[in-house]
């Protein structure tokens, strides 16, 4: 059911020069009831048609023909305003949710279209921190909305598991390393050795030699630098499965940095062939000049390679194994330079997929006390985070309901739900302060609130004790009051809601509107009650009550929140 959609096709012969798709575009929701359910500004109109907005709205109003779905339309300031029939778009509206049950909402529009997603990406041998957070939970919720519109998606790991840090890590662990203390201890001891390394080489320049010397060994294929090497990722690969699953967050591939060493060669005698390399003191470069950016450099002095010329190879790769219709990389905006750099040297290269490149670029992460550092151990790492808001969830749960079963399963997936939720609530491009009292604020407009109202909605459904009935035989015109048109109106948009987010690329989209959704049927359950004695009255907000359900059920599991029932 497409409101805007049916009253822009009946206007379409009275507006010359425009299709219904272009005047669907123009029609938005007003902001007051009082001026109707859907509204088309005149304005734009004005200079086509040569008339007043207000005479253009007059004349549209009157050829306007009679729809047995619209009470009537009004022409106001300029504005052509339309007021909905409240019970058939109630009927119709009710009939679709409970017809798809949780999969309202979903689409057929990317099939046959293939999304790659990376993102994450976490390196090798550090801790999986705050910082990782917004990656990780951006794509998973895009992975999903686009998952949801029909698209296959393939999510990417791509994790950091080359480069010098390893050198230094080797020579770290050769000279205050223990295997079994490692083992024991996994990234905490892998971070100590990686800071203590770089407090020492402060003292004695010799151990940053040592530490290139192991690194060109790796390259090489040297066997203990490579079993060294290996044996690092498995022990950060056990730790980072260990913060996905309490995120909830899976991938289709994990090939990282590593995974393109064989493959840069062919890539970079593709540079050269068609032209694109240039020598500068030693290293090749591809000059952008031309297009206002800094030179990317592609090989350096010493021959090695850079991230410029992993991720050439890497998307070249990409497209040929998966064939996508879009690739998009979720990483902070510091590196919105680099990203336009090389999408840049794709298109240089002849490639006309360059333009389905794209990159989702989110504000940064920094602590009160400032900006996090690895190398210097100043970061909050996720688990830490996680296991604190589950803990905090379980004492909410102890004082006020404590002979709830499952507490523990439930308290993870609120307390999880909460840093989830913070995270996706803002615009994506703002930067965040990590506050811990913030993170771990579950009142006000949070993903609690959000699952609390679900589980509210599951539990006036178990109280019910009955199926809602058949659409058909519902008295919908019973839901005429302020409360519940508004919740019907709410849940009509969440199908236009999660297409803004997959466009604009944008989870908080769906967040937003979660909050909303939930504010609106609160009000309704306070100013209606529901399992009433009237019985025509309590099927029709019981039907009202389930269309929430599973509208939220299917949102939060949208942005990667689960949905308990009880709380």
């Amino acid at each position: 059911m497409n409101v805007k959609q049916q009253i822009a096709e009946r206007l379409a012969p009275l507006i010359q020069g425009m299709d219904g798709e272009e005047i669907c575009g123009l029609l938005e929701y007003p902001p007051n009831p009082e001026m109707g359910d859907v509204s088309l500004p005149c304005f734009k109109l004005s200079k086509t048609m040569r008339k007043a907005p207000q005479a253009i709205a007059e004349e549209l109003k009157n050829a306007f023909p009679s729809d047995p779905a619209v009470q009537k339309v009004d022409a106001v300031s300029g504005y052509l305003n339309f007021y909905l029939e409240p019970a058939p778009f109630a009927r119709a509206l009710i009939g679709e949710i409970l017809g798809a049950g949780e999969r309202y909402g979903s689409q057929t529009t990317g099939q046959g279209k293939t999304i790659v997603i990376d993102y994450s990406s976490p390196n090798i041998a550090k801790p999986f921190h705050i910082g990782h957070l917004r990656s990780t939970v951006i794509g998973n919720a895009l992975y999903n909305i686009f998952s949801y519109l029909g698209y296959r998606c393939v999510g990417i790991n791509h994790l950091g598991d080359w480069g010098t840090q390893f050198g230094k890590l080797i020579t770290a662990y050769k000279h205050w390393g223990s295997e079994e203390k490692i083992e024991q201890e996994g990234i905490g001891e892998l971070l100590r050795l990686y800071v203590k390394v770089h407090e020492e080489a402060e003292q004695d320049p010799a151990l940053e030699d040592e530490a290139r010397a192991w690194f060109v060994k790796l390259e090489q294929g040297d066997e203990e630098a490579l079993r060294l090497w290996r044996w690092f990722i498995d022990i950060s690969l056990k730790e980072f499965e260990k913060i996905y699953s309490l995120l909830g967050v899976r991938f289709d591939s994990y090939a990282g940095e590593s995974f393109y060493n064989d493959k840069m060669a062919a890539v970079v005698d593709e540079l050269n062939a068609k032209g694109l390399l240039e020598e500068d003191e030693g290293a090749k470069i591809v000059r952008l000049d031309a297009f206002h950016m800094p030179p990317a450099i592609m090989i350096k002095k010493d021959g090695g390679t850079l991230y410029h010329t992993r991720d050439v190879t890497a998307a070249i790769y990409r497209k040929n194994t998966y064939d996508f219709d879009k690739a998009i990389y979720v990483t902070d905006y510091a590196q919105s330079l680099h990203f336009q750099q090389w999408f840049k040297i794709i298109e240089l290269m002849g490639y006309d997929w360059a333009k389905d490149l794209i990159h989702v670029p989110f504000g940064r992460v920094s602590l009160e006390s400032g900006k996090m550092q690895t190398r210097k151990g100043n970061v909050i790492k996720l688990e830490e985070l996680l296991r604190q808001a589950i803990d905090k969830t379980l004492e909410i749960i102890e004082s006020k309901n404590p002979g709830m079963e499952n507490k523990e399963e439930v308290a993870r997936q609120v307390g999880v739900g909460a840093v989830i939720f913070s995270d996706l609530s803002g615009n994506r491009i703002k930067d965040i302060v990590f506050s811990w009292e913030e993170a771990l604020n579950f009142d006000g407009e949070t993903g609690p609130y959000v699952q609390y109202t679900h589980a509210r909605t599951c539990s006036l459904l178990r109280k019910a004790g009955e199926d809602v009935s058949d659409p058909a035989n519902l008295s919908v015109e019973r839901l005429d009051d302020p409360a519940s048109r508004m919740v019907l109106k709410e849940l009509y948009l969440f199908p236009e809601r999660i297409e803004q987010a997959m466009e604009k690329l944008e989870p908080s989209v769906i967040s937003r509107y979660l909050i909303d959704l939930s504010q609106s049927f609160n009000r309704f359950y306070h100013d209606c009650p529901i399992l009433v004695e009237d019985r025509e009255l309590r099927a029709a907000r019981l039907a009202l009550v389930k269309c929430v359900r599973l509208t939220l059920r299917a949102g939060l599991k949208l942005i990667g929140l689960e949905t308990p029932e009880q709380i």
